[in-house]
Protein backbone atom coordinates (compact mmCIF):
# COMPACT_ATOMS: atom_id res chain seq x y z
CA UNK A 1 0.00 0.00 0.00
CA UNK A 2 1.44 3.63 -1.22
CA UNK A 3 2.90 5.72 1.72
CA UNK A 4 2.57 2.36 4.51
CA UNK A 5 5.58 2.89 6.90
CA UNK A 6 7.95 -0.41 6.80
CA UNK A 7 7.76 -2.69 10.07
CA UNK A 8 10.53 -0.90 11.58
CA UNK A 9 9.28 2.41 11.62
CA UNK A 10 5.69 1.70 12.51
CA UNK A 11 7.31 0.14 15.25
CA UNK A 12 9.41 3.19 16.13
CA UNK A 13 6.49 5.77 15.54
CA UNK A 14 4.34 3.33 18.01
CA UNK A 15 6.47 3.49 20.76
CA UNK A 16 7.35 7.25 20.61
CA UNK A 17 3.64 7.46 20.96
CA UNK A 18 3.18 5.49 23.92
CA UNK A 19 6.29 7.47 25.36
CA UNK A 20 4.27 10.82 24.85
CA UNK A 21 0.86 9.42 26.46
CA UNK A 22 3.02 8.23 29.38
CA UNK A 23 4.68 11.32 29.98
CA UNK A 24 1.68 13.09 29.95
CA UNK A 25 0.40 10.54 32.71
CA UNK A 26 3.94 11.12 34.69
CA UNK A 27 3.56 14.78 34.73
CA UNK A 28 -0.15 15.07 35.89
CA UNK A 29 0.51 13.13 38.23
CA UNK A 30 3.35 15.33 39.64
CA UNK A 31 1.19 18.44 39.29
CA UNK A 32 -1.46 16.66 41.64
CA UNK A 33 -0.09 14.71 43.87
CA UNK A 34 -2.08 16.83 46.63
CA UNK A 35 -5.06 15.15 45.04
CA UNK A 36 -6.77 11.41 44.73
CA UNK A 37 -5.22 10.11 41.83
CA UNK A 38 -8.03 8.10 39.37
CA UNK A 39 -7.18 5.34 37.90
CA UNK A 40 -10.24 6.03 34.66
CA UNK A 41 -8.98 9.50 35.16
CA UNK A 42 -5.51 8.89 34.42
CA UNK A 43 -6.24 6.72 31.12
CA UNK A 44 -8.34 9.70 29.77
CA UNK A 45 -5.45 11.30 30.19
CA UNK A 46 -2.91 9.05 28.22
CA UNK A 47 -5.77 8.35 25.86
CA UNK A 48 -5.42 4.57 26.59
CA UNK A 49 -8.17 2.10 27.58
CA UNK A 50 -9.66 2.32 31.13
CA UNK A 51 -9.75 -1.38 31.35
CA UNK A 52 -6.09 -1.96 30.25
CA UNK A 53 -4.41 1.22 31.89
CA UNK A 54 -3.10 -0.24 34.94
CA UNK A 55 -1.40 -3.18 33.24
CA UNK A 56 0.06 -1.23 30.36
CA UNK A 57 1.50 1.32 32.98
CA UNK A 58 3.03 -1.76 35.11
CA UNK A 59 4.77 -2.72 32.08
CA UNK A 60 6.17 0.49 31.21
CA UNK A 61 6.93 2.16 34.38
CA UNK A 62 8.05 -1.10 36.18
CA UNK A 63 5.59 -0.70 39.05
CA UNK A 64 2.02 -0.34 39.71
CA UNK A 65 0.00 2.73 39.33
CA UNK A 66 -0.30 2.66 43.06
CA UNK A 67 3.39 2.11 43.98
CA UNK A 68 4.52 4.90 41.96
CA UNK A 69 1.83 7.41 42.84
CA UNK A 70 2.88 6.82 46.62
CA UNK A 71 6.47 7.00 45.99
CA UNK A 72 6.28 10.33 43.99
CA UNK A 73 4.41 11.56 47.23
CA UNK A 74 7.08 10.19 49.36
CA UNK A 75 10.01 11.17 47.59
CA UNK A 76 8.33 15.05 47.22
CA UNK A 77 7.91 14.98 50.91
CA UNK A 78 11.18 14.26 51.82
CA UNK A 79 12.64 16.35 49.22
CA UNK A 80 11.03 19.29 50.92
CA UNK A 81 11.60 18.27 54.41
CA UNK A 82 15.10 18.62 53.22
CA UNK A 83 15.07 22.39 52.26
CA UNK A 84 15.52 23.31 55.72
CA UNK A 85 12.68 25.78 55.20
CA UNK A 86 10.75 24.85 58.55
CA UNK A 87 7.31 24.35 56.83
CA UNK A 88 5.54 22.23 59.30
CA UNK A 89 5.47 18.31 59.00
CA UNK A 90 1.65 18.11 58.77
CA UNK A 91 1.64 20.89 56.26
CA UNK A 92 3.91 18.72 53.88
CA UNK A 93 1.85 16.18 54.20
CA UNK A 94 -1.01 17.38 53.23
CA UNK A 95 0.41 18.70 49.93
CA UNK A 96 1.89 15.36 48.54
CA UNK A 97 -1.55 13.83 49.28
CA UNK A 98 -1.62 12.42 52.84
CA UNK A 99 -5.13 12.32 54.68
CA UNK A 100 -3.18 12.69 57.79
CA UNK A 101 -0.04 13.02 59.67
CA UNK A 102 -0.13 9.80 61.32
CA UNK A 103 -0.93 8.17 58.20
CA UNK A 104 2.38 10.40 56.29
CA UNK A 105 4.57 9.25 59.43
CA UNK A 106 3.93 5.61 59.27
CA UNK A 107 4.39 5.55 55.30
CA UNK A 108 7.46 7.46 55.54
CA UNK A 109 9.10 5.31 58.20
CA UNK A 110 8.57 2.64 55.91
CA UNK A 111 9.94 3.60 53.01
CA UNK A 112 12.79 5.80 54.79
CA UNK A 113 13.35 3.67 57.82
CA UNK A 114 13.04 7.26 59.90
CA UNK A 115 10.27 9.46 60.96
CA UNK A 116 10.27 12.71 58.62
CA UNK A 117 11.30 14.55 61.66
CA UNK A 118 14.85 12.60 61.62
CA UNK A 119 14.91 12.80 58.15
CA UNK A 120 14.84 16.72 58.12
CA UNK A 121 17.29 16.50 60.96
CA UNK A 122 19.42 14.14 59.34
CA UNK A 123 20.38 16.27 56.02
CA UNK A 124 23.24 18.09 56.49
CA UNK A 125 24.84 14.37 57.40
CA UNK A 126 22.85 12.94 54.30
CA UNK A 127 24.21 15.57 51.95
CA UNK A 128 28.13 15.16 52.78
CA UNK A 129 27.78 11.40 52.33
CA UNK A 130 26.70 12.25 48.90
CA UNK A 131 29.26 14.27 48.59
CA UNK A 132 32.13 11.87 49.74
CA UNK A 133 30.03 9.02 47.48
CA UNK A 134 29.88 11.49 44.17
CA UNK A 135 33.81 12.22 45.11
CA UNK A 136 34.53 8.23 45.51
CA UNK A 137 32.85 7.76 42.05
CA UNK A 138 34.82 8.22 39.26
CA UNK A 139 31.82 8.07 36.52
CA UNK A 140 30.11 10.27 38.59
CA UNK A 141 30.97 13.80 39.83
CA UNK A 142 34.20 14.59 41.12
CA UNK A 143 33.98 16.90 44.06
CA UNK A 144 36.48 18.63 46.99
CA UNK A 145 33.74 19.64 49.52
CA UNK A 146 36.74 21.15 52.09
CA UNK A 147 37.49 24.15 49.39
CA UNK A 148 34.13 25.27 49.39
CA UNK A 149 33.14 28.30 51.15
CA UNK A 150 28.91 29.24 52.48
CA UNK A 151 28.10 32.87 50.96
CA UNK A 152 27.51 35.32 53.60
CA UNK A 153 23.70 35.17 55.43
CA UNK A 154 21.79 37.37 53.13
CA UNK A 155 24.33 38.12 50.46
CA UNK A 156 22.48 36.79 47.19
CA UNK A 157 24.59 38.54 44.40
CA UNK A 158 28.19 38.11 43.24
CA UNK A 159 30.34 34.86 42.77
CA UNK A 160 30.81 31.48 44.76
CA UNK A 161 33.96 29.25 45.22
CA UNK A 162 32.73 25.46 44.49
CA UNK A 163 35.83 24.04 43.95
CA UNK A 164 39.85 24.45 43.03
CA UNK A 165 39.73 27.66 41.43
CA UNK A 166 36.66 27.99 40.06
CA UNK A 167 33.93 30.34 40.58
CA UNK A 168 30.32 31.03 39.60
CA UNK A 169 28.40 34.34 39.39
CA UNK A 170 24.84 34.10 41.02
CA UNK A 171 22.46 36.57 40.80
CA UNK A 172 18.48 36.52 41.21
CA UNK A 173 16.90 37.31 37.78
CA UNK A 174 13.07 36.86 36.68
CA UNK A 175 12.67 34.66 33.69
CA UNK A 176 9.61 34.30 31.29
CA UNK A 177 8.16 30.94 30.77
CA UNK A 178 9.08 28.98 28.04
CA UNK A 179 7.63 26.34 25.75
CA UNK A 180 9.20 23.30 24.80
CA UNK A 181 9.76 20.10 23.60
CA UNK A 182 11.36 17.37 25.43
CA UNK A 183 12.67 13.64 25.31
CA UNK A 184 12.29 11.77 28.56
CA UNK A 185 15.49 10.00 29.73
CA UNK A 186 14.67 7.64 32.83
CA UNK A 187 17.99 6.30 34.92
CA UNK A 188 21.19 7.24 37.14
CA UNK A 189 22.08 11.19 36.56
CA UNK A 190 25.75 10.85 35.04
CA UNK A 191 27.69 10.10 32.13
CA UNK A 192 24.58 8.81 30.29
CA UNK A 193 22.89 12.47 30.32
CA UNK A 194 25.74 13.47 27.75
CA UNK A 195 25.53 10.78 25.15
CA UNK A 196 21.25 11.29 25.29
CA UNK A 197 21.64 14.43 23.82
CA UNK A 198 24.21 13.60 21.37
CA UNK A 199 22.72 10.25 20.31
CA UNK A 200 18.63 11.15 20.99
CA UNK A 201 18.15 14.71 21.49
CA UNK A 202 20.43 16.57 18.88
CA UNK A 203 20.05 14.71 15.86
CA UNK A 204 16.49 15.21 16.15
CA UNK A 205 16.55 19.15 16.74
CA UNK A 206 18.81 19.28 13.88
CA UNK A 207 16.10 17.42 11.56
CA UNK A 208 13.53 19.98 13.11
CA UNK A 209 15.34 23.19 12.33
CA UNK A 210 15.67 23.29 15.98
CA UNK A 211 19.26 22.77 16.75
CA UNK A 212 20.43 26.94 16.75
CA UNK A 213 17.79 27.02 19.99
CA UNK A 214 18.19 27.68 23.32
CA UNK A 215 18.30 24.26 25.40
CA UNK A 216 16.89 23.26 28.69
CA UNK A 217 18.17 20.05 31.06
CA UNK A 218 15.44 19.34 33.36
CA UNK A 219 16.25 16.62 36.02
CA UNK A 220 12.96 16.24 38.02
CA UNK A 221 14.31 14.11 40.98
CA UNK A 222 16.89 14.13 43.57
CA UNK A 223 19.50 11.45 43.36
CA UNK A 224 19.85 11.54 47.27
CA UNK A 225 15.84 10.21 48.05
CA UNK A 226 15.28 8.76 44.25
CA UNK A 227 16.05 5.08 43.16
CA UNK A 228 19.24 5.80 40.59
CA UNK A 229 17.22 3.79 38.20
CA UNK A 230 13.71 5.89 38.50
CA UNK A 231 15.26 9.20 38.32
CA UNK A 232 13.92 11.53 35.46
CA UNK A 233 15.55 14.17 32.81
CA UNK A 234 14.36 15.53 30.58
CA UNK A 235 16.24 16.98 27.10
CA UNK A 236 14.64 20.26 26.46
CA UNK A 237 14.59 22.65 23.45
CA UNK A 238 12.44 25.85 22.53
CA UNK A 239 10.29 26.08 19.71
CA UNK A 240 8.19 28.41 18.59
CA UNK A 241 4.22 28.74 19.02
CA UNK A 242 2.51 26.36 16.80
CA UNK A 243 5.07 23.88 16.65
CA UNK A 244 4.04 20.10 16.20
CA UNK A 245 6.09 17.46 17.78
CA UNK A 246 6.48 14.09 16.22
CA UNK A 247 8.24 11.11 17.39
CA UNK A 248 9.06 10.42 21.04
CA UNK A 249 9.00 14.23 21.90
CA UNK A 250 6.17 15.96 24.31
CA UNK A 251 5.56 19.81 25.02
CA UNK A 252 5.65 21.31 28.34
CA UNK A 253 5.83 24.98 29.48
CA UNK A 254 8.95 25.55 31.90
CA UNK A 255 6.93 28.01 34.12
CA UNK A 256 8.86 31.68 34.82
CA UNK A 257 9.63 33.83 37.73
CA UNK A 258 12.36 34.22 40.58
CA UNK A 259 15.05 31.75 40.00
CA UNK A 260 18.69 32.15 41.35
CA UNK A 261 21.02 31.94 38.21
CA UNK A 262 24.45 30.77 38.57
CA UNK A 263 26.80 30.67 35.16
CA UNK A 264 28.71 27.22 35.44
CA UNK A 265 31.99 26.69 33.08
CA UNK A 266 34.08 23.61 33.65
CA UNK A 267 34.51 20.13 33.07
CA UNK A 268 31.48 18.26 32.76
CA UNK A 269 32.51 16.07 35.52
CA UNK A 270 32.03 18.18 38.19
CA UNK A 271 28.70 19.82 37.44
CA UNK A 272 26.88 17.52 40.46
CA UNK A 273 29.69 19.36 43.32
CA UNK A 274 27.90 23.10 41.36
CA UNK A 275 24.66 21.80 42.16
CA UNK A 276 25.40 20.38 45.32
CA UNK A 277 26.92 23.67 46.66
CA UNK A 278 23.99 26.02 45.50
CA UNK A 279 21.58 24.28 47.11
CA UNK A 280 23.45 22.98 50.13
CA UNK A 281 25.36 25.71 50.88
CA UNK A 282 24.97 29.10 49.05
CA UNK A 283 20.93 28.52 49.32
CA UNK A 284 21.26 28.31 52.76
CA UNK A 285 23.17 31.46 53.36
CA UNK A 286 20.95 33.24 50.57
CA UNK A 287 17.89 34.22 52.61
CA UNK A 288 15.69 32.85 50.04
CA UNK A 289 14.21 29.05 49.60
CA UNK A 290 13.47 26.79 46.46
CA UNK A 291 10.12 26.22 45.78
CA UNK A 292 8.09 23.44 43.82
CA UNK A 293 9.07 24.88 40.36
CA UNK A 294 11.80 22.61 38.37
CA UNK A 295 14.96 23.30 38.40
CA UNK A 296 17.27 23.25 35.32
CA UNK A 297 20.44 23.77 33.48
CA UNK A 298 20.49 27.03 30.01
CA UNK A 299 22.41 26.62 27.66
CA UNK A 300 22.93 27.62 23.90
CA UNK A 301 23.70 24.84 21.96
CA UNK A 302 26.57 27.02 19.54
CA UNK A 303 28.64 28.09 22.87
CA UNK A 304 27.89 25.19 25.46
CA UNK A 305 31.17 23.88 25.17
CA UNK A 306 35.22 25.07 24.78
CA UNK A 307 36.84 22.92 22.39
CA UNK A 308 40.23 24.24 23.70
CA UNK A 309 39.69 22.77 27.33
CA UNK A 310 36.54 20.60 27.34
CA UNK A 311 35.18 22.69 29.59
CA UNK A 312 31.07 23.00 29.63
CA UNK A 313 29.36 26.25 29.84
CA UNK A 314 25.64 26.71 31.32
CA UNK A 315 23.28 28.59 33.79
CA UNK A 316 22.46 26.44 36.79
CA UNK A 317 18.44 27.92 37.31
CA UNK A 318 17.13 27.31 40.56
CA UNK A 319 13.62 28.37 41.46
CA UNK A 320 13.12 30.39 44.53
CA UNK A 321 11.32 32.94 46.95
CA UNK A 322 11.77 34.62 50.22
CA UNK A 323 11.84 32.47 53.42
Amino acid sequence: MAGELPPDARMRASRAEYARRMNRVLDYIDQHLDQALDLAQLADVANFSRFHFHRIFAAWMGETLGDYARRRRLETAASRLARGSGEPVLEIALACGFGSGEAFARAFKQQFGCTPSEWRAGAPQRAAALLAALHSNPDQVHSNAGQARPRPPGDHDGSLTLYGETEMDVHIADLPAVRVAYQRLIGPYGPQIGVFWRQTMAPWMQSHGLDGQLCYGVGHDDPSVTPPDKCRYDACVTVPEGFLPTGPVSLATLPGGRYAVARFKGQPQTIGNAWMWLTREWLASSGLQCDDRPSFERFDPAGSFDPATGDMICDICIPVRAL
